[in-house]
């Protein structure tokens, strides 16, 4: 960081909102606000005419002129033709889909204009500094969409493989288990082959060890 002061472009479609956010930004030290755009297509335009270091973009804004452009639209076109400017998302919206939608475009930051104004200030100087920002709830909904994701991810394995993978895990050896589920021992290296594929491994050991960390076992 420089002692030059932080230069930042207000984008929302509220006029009494923006000229609120804009104001508590100039009352900061070491911020001031450049620009307000009342829309996306406005906001990409000043961001290249105004070269902020730092965009607060409001995600749904409609346009007076030309083809419609949300937050989360104009904030990937900001980032690919200034990847010097960065984006901090200041909106009320929360859903899994919009805060997805931003952090894909390029965003830096999510916080919601709930939050208390020291917060949204010490944001804006964090985001600059090159970290990433995200509000209690909008981290805690993607530590959820993330387990969500691992989840489905996570291989299935029948009946029959987990209890054949139970008995290697306790050390029986293919004969063993053969006769303690009354199968073949050809049946046992069957299944263990399809658990082996399923879990991505070639060996007994770490298809148990694996099985362990997936909760599979």
């Amino acid at each position: 960081m420089t002692d030059q002061p932080i230069r930042v472009l207000v984008a929302d479609d509220h006029p009494i909102v923006r000229s609120g956010i804009a104001a508590l930004l100039n009352l900061a030290d070491g911020i001031e606000v450049v620009g307000e755009a009342a829309s996306g297509a406005e906001a990409v335009a000043l961001a290249d005419a105004l070269r902020p270091d730092l965009v607060l973009m409001d995600l749904r804004m409609p346009v007076a002129h030309g083809p419609e452009i949300d937050g989360a639209t104009a904030t990937a076109q900001i980032i690919e033709t200034r990847p010097t400017t960065r984006v901090l998302i200041l909106t009320t919206y929360e859903t899994d889909d919009h805060i997805l939608g931003a952090i894909e475009a390029g965003a830096s930051g999510y916080l919601l204009k709930a939050a208390p104004h020291d917060e949204i200030v010490a944001g804006v100087r964090s985001v600059v500094s090159g970290q990433t920002v995200l509000a209690p709830a909008i981290a805690a909904k993607l530590v959820e969409r993330m387990r969500q994701g691992a989840a489905a991810e996570r291989p299935k394995l029948s009946a029959r493989e987990r209890e054949v993978l139970r008995l290697v895990g306790a050390g029986s050896s293919n004969p063993t288990i053969a006769k303690q589920l009354f199968i073949s021992e050809a049946t046992v290296k069957t299944h263990l082959i399809h658990v082996f594929e399923k879990l991505g491994v070639s060996d007994r050991t770490r298809a148990v060890t694996l099985a362990l960390e997936l909760g599979l076992l």
